[in-house]
């Protein structure tokens, strides 16, 4: 399969991006919730993800696994785990830490970020990112003001649905600075084991901001495409919504995450 690597990467961090919609119903003292997805190439299942989420008044905590499966492993077996905690204020998501490790083949990778009031105090990446390279683009530190992780990033409020895709969000993964713009782009329904009713669709613009070689043909590739696609879901009358469906293309087709089951847990 060609691009393998990349494919796997990139599925991973939006699989990682789709936290499950029924663990924002969650009541006052708090429920917690198991979800599966799955990460698909024309059809072709490239790698599964689990999560446990527990949303309470305080805040929220999701842990995840994802692994390759079916033909994909076959190439290159992946494995990466990711946390998340923070808690949801009038705007949205205020994260407090992010982690996640990942290895395909032999290769490894470990990364945690920590925030405070909207804002990155550290992030560390094991290896370290190579950031001496004549055409990387530096992270400023501006760049690290009002941002979520790529887990944090999925949960949005908003007073209708005619807002939620009326905003840009800024997400950080330890490395790569970009906002998503989002913009209206329809409406639809959903009916999934655990969740069926309407849905938000929303198209979505790549803008890489720094933490990245500016020759790099993923980064170009998406930032020029038109075409990322996520459809939310808003809980009750909660006024938050998260995604049920994301589609993001790539150089070798389009990648489709979609929730299979989520089922909330004693």
């Amino acid at each position: 399969m060609p691009h393998a690597s990349s494919l796997r990467r990139k599925a991973a961090v939006l699989a990682a991006t789709l936290v499950p919609v029924a663990a924002l119903a969650a009541p006052a003292d708090g429920a917690s919730l198991r979800s599966e997805y799955a990460t698909s190439l024309y059809g072709i299942v490239l790698a599964r993800s689990t999560f446990e989420s527990r949303i309470d008044k305080d805040g929220f905590a999701i842990s995840g696994q994802l692994t390759s499966s079916g033909v994909a492993k076959i190439f290159d077996d992946t494995r990466a785990s990711a946390t998340a905690s923070g808690r949801l204020g009038a705007d949205g998501p205020l994260p407090r830490s992010y982690g996640v490790d990942y290895t395909s083949g032999n290769k490894k990778k470990k990364t945690t970020i920590a925030f405070a009031n909207g804002a990155v105090v550290s992030a560390e990446n094991t290896p370290p990112v190579r950031t001496n390279r004549k055409d990387w683009i530096k992270v400023e530190q501006d760049h690290l003001t009002g941002v979520v992780d790529p887990i944090s990033a999925a949960l949005v409020r908003a007073a209708s649905p005619a807002d939620v895709c009326n905003r840009t969000i800024r997400i950080f993964d330890g490395a790569l600075r970009a906002d998503l713009h989002l913009k209206p782009a329809g409406f639809g329904t959903a009916s999934v084991s655990g969740y069926k009713g309407d849905t938000v669709k929303c198209s979505a613009r790549f803008v890489p901001v720094s933490g990245y070689r500016s020759n790099n043909k993923s980064i170009a590739f998406m930032r020029k495409s038109s075409d990322i696609a996520i459809a939310f879901a808003q809980v009750g009358t909660s006024g938050v919504y998260a995604p049920v469906e994301a589609t993001v293309g790539t150089q070798v087709g389009t990648i489709k995450v979609q929730a299979v089951r989520f089922e909330m847990v004693k």
